[in-house]
């Protein structure tokens, strides 16, 4: 009887947890086509990876990280392909929103 009461609670936990989203440590690269500014940061074009945490996330490209506040939330559907969306302010393309490739995950920066 023990076994089987120990055989439901694993069950549970398994089921709990397979619900659960853990974007915590993932990583995902992602390119800018133009110059972009993160939270205050101008970006130059180019290849970056980009590492989700709880609340931010971190930018690298070569040695020096932009670790910026961001919201993760997942979206209806999955997404084909990376796709950033811009706002323009002062004349500078301004990251809002990075929706990543192949996942239900968009990234929301903080204003």
């Amino acid at each position: 009887m023990k076994k089987m009461v120990l055989l439901f609670a694993v069950l549970a936990l398994v089921v709990a947890s397979a619900g659960t989203p853990s974007f915590k440590g993932a990583t995902y690269r992602i390119t800018f086509a133009q110059p972009s500014v993160v939270n205050g940061t101008e970006l130059k074009a180019g290849e970056y990876r980009l590492t989700l945490g709880d609340s931010k996330v971190t930018i690298l490209n070569g040695k020096q990280p932009l670790e910026c506040p961001a919201k993760i939330e997942t979206g209806d559907k999955k997404f084909d392909e990376n796709a950033i969306r811009y706002t323009n302010e002062r004349g500078k393309a301004n990251v809002s929103e990075i929706r990543l490739g192949g996942t239900k995950t968009v990234v929301v920066f903080n204003r």
